[in-house]
């Protein structure tokens, strides 16, 4: 599949050449925020209850947004 898209701006032109680099990041921070969740690591040492808490709220946040935005991770 081939598309083009032509822009006006400057900034617009690379937030869109940007945009796989943004989903993948976001990929990893959930992939980390899993991995806490999974795992009661964080950063070598037992997470604690707190940061377990904030970091299921944080999974949470991610997909209701992708959700309300229509995107997907996977």
């Amino acid at each position: 599949m081939k598309i083009t898209i032509e822009y006006d701006d400057q900034e617009d032109a690379k937030l869109a050449l940007e945009a796989f680099d943004w989903k993948h990041t976001v990929m990893q921070l959930d992939q980390l925020l899993r991995s806490t969740t999974k795992h009661g690591m964080y950063q070598g040492r037992e997470a604690t209850s707190d940061e377990l808490d904030m970091a299921d709220y944080l999974r949470e946040q991610i997909r209701e947004f992708t959700n309300d935005n229509n995107l997907t991770l996977s």
